[in-house]
């Protein structure tokens, strides 16, 4: 079996405030984490990098933003990620806030822009793994 065939699963050594993200996303809700101040924060910490609290829970946000930046990749770096090249990474301010990066999907290359409107959609890999990625927003 190669590594192309093999079922998508979450990483065993994933740090156990992460868990609380993945498992939303099963759910297909987007999520980031809200300190006892209400700052936001993607990607996960153990600690706020606003005010240093270590009280946080995790917050749904509507997966509603803007692209901030992005690049589009044409040549995949293994195998698995060739197959779907040329596609968009985009970094989107979301409207809450926190920044997150993805795919951009549901639009060619070409079309994407900086400040472009999108919303989250996700993609379930297997039971276990769930991605989202953003695709331009419905107006």
């Amino acid at each position: 079996m190669s590594l192309l065939d093999q079922p998508f699963l979450p990483p065993d050594d994933m740090p156990e405030y992460h868990r609380p993200f993945w498992e939303a996303l099963k759910s297909h809700v987007l999520t980031v984490q809200a300190c006892e101040h209400g700052h936001l924060r993607f990607i996960p910490t153990e600690i706020c990098q606003h005010c240093g609290s270590e009280n946080w829970t995790w917050r749904p946000v509507s997966g509603r933003g803007t692209i901030y930046s992005y690049t589009v990749v044409h040549r995949g770096p293994t195998p698995a990620y060739q197959k779907n090249a040329p596609y968009v990474i985009a970094y989107v301010d979301l409207e809450e806030g926190p920044r997150m990066i993805s795919n951009l999907v549901g639009c060619a290359p070409a079309d994407a822009r900086i400040g472009m409107p999108v919303e989250v959609v996700f993609e379930d890999m297997s039971p276990e793994w769930t991605l989202y990625k953003f695709k331009p927003a419905q107006t």
